[in-house]
């Protein structure tokens, strides 16, 4: 029975939100083989319609695929109206090292920089910088703003770095990586939309001011989804692992449960003040182009 006591149920639905001035971002990893290739320069082809305000390329843990970042961002840059970011981490490289693929960027024309330290070529491998290169992020952030005015990003973790004491301790490499130079931050993903505003209380409580873009993941394959999670630090709802429940044989269903999960997420952060977003579209332009139609970014809008 309907009660004044809770009116939750008259509230319009996230849906029937006209979202404004959204800001969009894809990032996507460079391809191993042939066909991989083809399919990631086909995804391109119809994200590029969207209008993102940047696009990012990623950099294999251990900088192993140096050679193939390089090549997707400078094709990006040459064959396509946007703005490509190249991930950049100091791990397994001296500074000169790094700093040589810098300049190379530079020379290329690539102005965005994402700058991170990068994890360690085995999985759970503690951390260790090389001998004579980058300590960390904030130390690669003031050396790329030696060698050229980059736009700089780095990462932020709404539910703390696996490597970091405390979330305190979390929020102060946070801010050396801003006074460094860094322009914003883009967060490893999260589902729960009061952890990311739990963590900007934290943030503007230090004075970090530059923007904090949230990262959204759309899950279709919930066991990877939760393999990668539990590496990262990022906490899985209990809703999120029903929903999926049964569906491993559904493709299609996973899909769409995805794409409708993601927008609102989207639209709840949107509801809190957020407009800024940064999908990790694993290569794939299907579930973020629905997401980003849910949203109101459209081909030519």
């Amino acid at each position: 029975m309907y009660t004044d006591e809770n009116k939750d149920y008259l509230r319009p639905s996230l849906f029937a939100e006209h979202a404004k001035d959204i800001d969009v971002s894809f990032e996507f990893f460079p391809p191993k083989t042939a066909k991989m290739e083809e399919i990631l320069w086909q995804t391109i082809g119809k994200l590029e319609r969207l209008n993102p305000s940047m696009v990012s390329v990623t950099y294999g843990a251990g900088g192993g695929t140096r050679e193939r970042t390089h090549a997707t961002v400078t094709r990006i840059l040459k064959e396509t109206n946007l703005t490509p970011a190249a991930h950049l981490t100091c791990v397994g490289a001296t500074k000169n090292e790094v700093d040589e693929v810098a300049h190379d960027y530079w020379r290329a024309g690539v102005r965005h920089i994402v700058a991170l330290r990068g994890d360690m070529p085995t999985i759970g491998q503690k951390y260790k910088p090389k001998a004579e290169g980058y300590e960390n992020a904030a130390e690669l952030v003031a050396g790329l703003k030696k060698i050229g005015d980059f736009d700089i990003s780095v990462a932020a973790y709404p539910e703390m770095h696996p490597d970091s004491n405390d979330l305190s301790d979390d929020i102060d490499n946070l801010k050396r990586k801003i006074d460094a130079g860094a322009n914003r931050a883009i967060t490893q993903y999260f589902f729960d939309v009061d952890v990311y505003f739990r963590f900007m209380d934290k943030v503007l409580a230090a004075g970090i001011n530059v923007p904090i873009i949230p990262g959204i993941m759309p899950v279709t394959n919930f066991k990877m989804a939760k393999i990668f999670s539990e590496r990262c630090g990022t906490s899985i709802p209990e809703w999120l692992g029903r929903i999926f429940q049964g569906l491993e044989d559904t493709p299609d269903i996973k899909k769409h449960i995805g794409s409708m999960v993601a927008a609102e997420q989207c639209l709840r952060l949107y509801r809190g003040g957020v407009k800024n977003y940064h999908f990790y579209t694993l290569n794939r332009a299907e579930l973020t182009s629905t997401i980003c139609h849910i949203l109101g970014i459209r081909e030519g809008s």
